[in-house]
């Protein structure tokens, strides 16, 4: 087994689309009308693995409740540089005491993301 899709809560999914491909690069995998209210958006990370959906239909999972959702990327300090560059608040980098570094930023519904350097397998 694997994770395919992780759900992550907006109030805007057309807002939250366009941070997630204009700021941080992903793809639009999907994004088709669900009944008459609702979008099916599903997004891949660049460099592959679990996609996202953009939801607004969870009661339990209010807009900006997904917190530590981990982005693993091959060079923190650039990646940090560009999305700042390119109006991203990102904080600054960590050196953890377990030998990870990492920066948090938030998306425009405050979800919480943390970028880590390195791969899955280096944590």
């Amino acid at each position: 087994m694997q994770i395919a899709i992780v759900s992550v809560p907006v109030r805007d999914q057309g807002k939250a689309k366009s941070f997630y491909v204009d700021k941080l690069g992903f793809t639009v995998v999907s994004d088709d009308p669900m009944g008459p209210d609702s979008r099916w958006v599903m997004l891949a990370p660049p460099g592959g693995g679990a996609t996202i959906t953009l939801v607004t239909w969870f009661p339990t999972m209010p807009p900006g409740s997904v917190k530590g959702l981990v982005y693993t990327v091959a060079d923190l300090d650039r990646i940090r540089a560009e999305l700042i560059e390119k109006g991203v608040a990102v904080g600054e980098v960590e050196d953890t005491p377990w030998g990870v570094r990492l920066a948090q930023l938030d998306d425009v519904d405050g979800n919480g993301i943390v970028l880590q350097e390195g791969t899955p397998e280096s944590s």
